[in-house]
């Protein structure tokens, strides 16, 4: 059940569990937009000196000058349309520029955003971007309650914010508790790498609300989250061997956080 207030869509699960994420607006979507065609365009231009090199040589055979001018118009439109796809489905909903000013597609369940949601919300961009400029995009998001252009309509999906993950006091989750992942290191550093802010984030706050739930959903919610963690890095069976699967989360929000806080505690003041 999701619920928008005040901008913020907040996304309850079946445990029990609200999560907050903040909407994205079009104006910030817009600047994010700006950087992607900014990039694309570089991209395109890279293209352009390729192809008139070719052009010289082509300008002898006539048909070989057909062929670059369709292929020139084909690797553009690739190129406009496959920068979104290809680098929200590798980043997880985050082209170049939602990435510089923290933005995120995600699907408005808050369920994992599948690849079919993201090529309906990017072929889409040639009716948002009517007339001009994302006029008609920027209308609907102005409109709409969980800010939507007409291609997060189609593919059922959101934009939100995605704040940078400050480190919490590990001392009030983890005080006293004995991490068995500490002894691999490189696996450790394997799994920061495939965790996003957004599930790092999500861990913590099952932890910090776990004693708010009944024992049953906070059985099944912690079940879910250490199976989704299990998928990212394979720690041996001695490290995981008799422990249930809210320490496991524990381990592995400890894992990520620990190393944050000695990453702040380093640099210079």
């Amino acid at each position: 059940m999701n619920r928008v207030k005040s901008n913020v869509l907040d996304i309850r699960t079946p445990e029990g569990i609200v999560f907050s994420l903040q909407l994205a607006g079009p104006v910030t979507r817009f600047l994010a937009w700006g950087i992607d065609f900014a990039a694309t365009m570089v991209l395109v231009l890279m293209l352009t000196y390729a192809i008139s090199f070719f052009a010289i040589f082509g300008a002898f055979l006539l048909f070989v000058g057909d062929w670059l001018a369709a292929f020139y118009a084909v690797a553009v439109f690739a190129i406009n349309t496959g920068y979104n796809i290809l680098l929200e489905w590798l980043w997880r909903g985050q082209t170049l520029g939602k990435r510089l000013l923290r933005l995120s597609v995600m699907d408005a369940q808050g369920l994992r955003l599948r690849f079919d949601q993201i090529v309906i919300r990017n072929l889409l961009r040639a009716a948002d971007m009517l007339p001009a400029l994302y006029l008609v995009g920027g209308i609907a998001c102005l409109i709409s309650r969980r800010s939507q252009r007409l291609g997060d309509f189609a593919a059922n999906t959101v934009v939100v914010r995605t704040p940078k993950v400050l480190t919490p006091n590990l001392d009030q989750i983890l005080a006293g508790k004995y991490n068995s992942f500490r002894d691999y290191p490189h696996i450790e550093a394997r799994l920061r790498q495939h965790i996003s802010p957004e599930e790092a984030r999500i861990a913590l706050q099952a932890l910090v609300r776990r004693d708010a739930l009944e024992p049953q959903a906070r059985v099944e919610l912690f079940s879910e989250i250490a199976a989704h963690f299990r998928n990212l890095a394979k720690f041996p069976e001695e490290a995981t061997y008799a422990i249930t699967d809210e320490q496991y989360v524990r381990n592995v929000v400890d894992a990520v956080f620990r190393s944050q806080k000695a990453a702040s505690e380093k640099s210079p003041r």
